[in-house]
């Protein structure tokens, strides 16, 4: 194999890993805009949460617990905040839920430094998702393969759950007709309590997944919530197959861009964003409403 060949495979796989992750923190924001037009701009800080209660459970234990018990907690805070306060501001549109959510994410980000620092922590991949996995003359961290399957993985749980399962049904048709589902005993705002909780839950696994990766710093929030955000408009705000697409195409572009363009990999993101935009303002997949 030639060098440049081994390169560009390299950085593709590189890519994919990266890009399957911002879907994992993305899907959960585009779902929850998508079925309750609730633009939470916390999702990120509790992805950055996880990861920090993740690194703790971690230490304690070991990692599959912490990827187990993470995600939880940062349900439990997620349905809290929006069953007393996402609730109530809802009716008066997105402005007062983007102040709220960015408040929120700002104490999370105060609470996190006073806790466990400013300095980068890392959690230990376990044993069996350590060293790498030789196919041929090609070699690649096992890790990141993990990060490839798990991604991909909860994209298919996904897809079941909306659209093979009794709860899928309901919450799309509460986002369709709220008052006639609520008509038929449905507790509609239990439903989107839980469905909130879901999309949260996606957040914190990734924040518990990403920590052996990337490590844990009070910045991760900014950094990977503004790529899961570009990835939820440049997809379609609210598609789930569009923030797929869009992830992969992300991760694709700054692997490739780093490689070889490094000093305007920054821009290459955005460049994609404006064109993408400039044709459908809607985003790849998104509907005009």
């Amino acid at each position: 194999m030639d060098p440049m060949t081994f390169i560009c495979i390299t950085q593709f796989v590189h890519g994919l890993a990266y890009g399957l992750l911002l879907f994992l923190v993305a899907s959960g924001l585009s779902m929850i805009f998508g079925m309750m037009d609730i633009l939470n701009l916390a999702h990120a800080y509790f992805f950055m949460l996880a990861a920090y209660i993740g690194y703790t459970v971690a230490g304690m234990a070991n990692f599959w617990v912490a990827i187990l018990l993470a995600p939880l907690a940062v349900v439990a805070l997620g349905m809290v905040i929006e069953r007393f306060m996402l609730r109530k501001i809802h009716p008066f549109g997105h402005i007062p839920e983007l102040v709220l959510t960015i408040g929120i994410g700002l104490i999370i980000m105060e609470f996190v430094k006073a806790v466990w620092g400013t300095q980068s922590l890392m959690i230990q991949a376990p044993e069996v998702l350590s060293g790498l996995l030789s196919i041929g003359v090609f070699r690649y961290p096992v890790y990141r393969v993990f990060i490839i399957g798990f991604a991909i993985a909860m994209m298919v749980l996904m897809a079941l759950l909306f659209y093979r399962t009794r709860f899928g049904t309901i919450v799309r048709a509460a986002t369709a007709d709220a008052d006639m589902v609520n008509a038929l005993g449905i507790n509609v705002p239990l439903v989107y309590t839980l469905f909130f909780g879901f999309g949260t839950w996606l957040a914190g696994l990734a924040g518990v997944v990403v920590a052996p990766f990337l490590s844990v710093f009070p910045g991760l929030a900014d950094q990977v919530g503004f790529e899961a955000f570009v990835v939820v408009v440049l997809g379609g705000l609210g598609s789930l197959s569009g923030a797929f697409v869009a992830a992969i195409m992300i991760g694709l572009i700054n692997s490739f861009g780093i490689q070889f363009l490094p000093t305007v990999a920054p821009l290459l993101t955005f460049g994609l964003m404006a064109l993408v935009l400039s044709i459908k303002p809607t985003g790849l997949f998104g509907e005009r409403q």
